[in-house]
């Protein structure tokens, strides 16, 4: 059985769970690669990746390179012997980078490849409705999310779940099917089998203002699953106008309930304390929202000291 050398490469929260679970499992970790530290918050400080501040922890080498393809950094990197890569939420590797380790480079992906491909795989599943979802395992190749697979694991996503939910269920997961993976390479018995590139599949592309945008005129439950897809981060957002003023406003949370009015798209309908938003099918309740300016608030916390005139209305 050979013996194994990793060099991890991520750099959010959910590439943690899985560096967390190959130290846990006793795998040697010789590197990590990670993003530059960036300007965060009011203050615009430099900060550290979740994975540069756990790899410091742990005694583990970090690498932060701008360019991947630059001779000092392939230099620095080949002198840590890894023979095997493990990516996780990372950039796209250059070829010069993903074919370096005798063992090959391989990708954990949160979504059951070929379906949703690209930058944001869990916000999509649940935007789009689905009810299942899972995590992929697949050799790298030229091309973003295409290689061979190696495992998938399934799960069912729950009717309320929001993407932070499931996020935090499939980081574990993923962190389970990397281990496996690895032992499976480990010991020579890994197989793999290409995608079916002929398949009409469903993108994930990069999250950004416009496809966050709420839009009234489509059904209740449409909307609803943008809001728990988008929930906690970056959040739904939508223009609102109460009192004459026009305000963008983001919503976290809502429910489908059994009931109708005869309002028009995006008119609202405040009634037991609690909130509601006439869609272009059927009334969606907001649960929790955030004002401009303000925290994120339940709504019923909201309406003890906010008014809603009888004309307010999203769009």
């Amino acid at each position: 059985m050979e013996k194994i050398r990793i060099a991890f490469f991520g750099t959010p929260d959910f590439a943690v769970g899985t560096l967390r679970a190959l130290l846990g499992e006793g795998f040697e970790v010789v590197v990590v690669v990670t993003a530059p530290d960036r300007p965060a918050g009011r203050g615009r400080k430099l900060q550290a990746s979740a994975v540069k501040e756990f790899a410091l922890q742990h005694q583990i080498p970090v690498l932060q390179p701008e360019n991947l393809k630059a001779p000092s950094f392939l230099d620095e990197l080949i002198q840590y012997k890894a023979n095997l890569q493990v990516i996780v939420a990372f950039r796209m590797l250059p070829k010069v980078v993903w074919a370096l380790p005798d063992l090959g480079t391989f990708n954990l992906h949160a979504s059951l490849l070929p379906d949703y491909r690209g930058a944001a795989p869990i916000n999509w599943a649940i935007m789009r409705g689905e009810k299942q979802t899972g995590v992929t395992t697949f050799f790298i190749d030229e091309q973003i999310d295409t290689g061979n697979i190696i495992l998938q694991k399934k799960t069912d996503i729950a009717a309320d779940e929001t993407a932070g939910q499931l996020h935090d269920r499939l980081m574990e997961m993923g962190a389970e099917l990397v281990v496996k993976t690895v032992r499976q390479i480990q010991q020579g018995e890994v197989s793999v089998h290409p995608q079916d590139m002929k398949k009409a599949y469903k993108k994930a592309p990069k999250l950004n203002r416009e496809n966050c945008r709420l839009d009234w005129e489509q059904p209740a439950p449409e909307i609803h699953n943008m809001i728990r897809g988008l929930s906690p981060y970056p959040g739904a957002w939508s223009y609102f106008q109460n009192e004459g003023a026009e305000e963008i406003v983001k919503i976290y949370a809502s429910g489908l309930v059994q009931k109708d009015a005869d309002l028009n798209a995006g008119q609202i309908l405040v009634e037991n304390n609690r909130l509601f938003v006439m869609s272009g099918k059927g009334l969606l309740e907001v649960l929790e929202m955030q004002l401009p300016g303000k925290r994120k608030m339940a709504v019923r916390d909201l309406l003890n000291g906010y008014k809603f005139t009888e004309n307010a209305n999203f769009f």
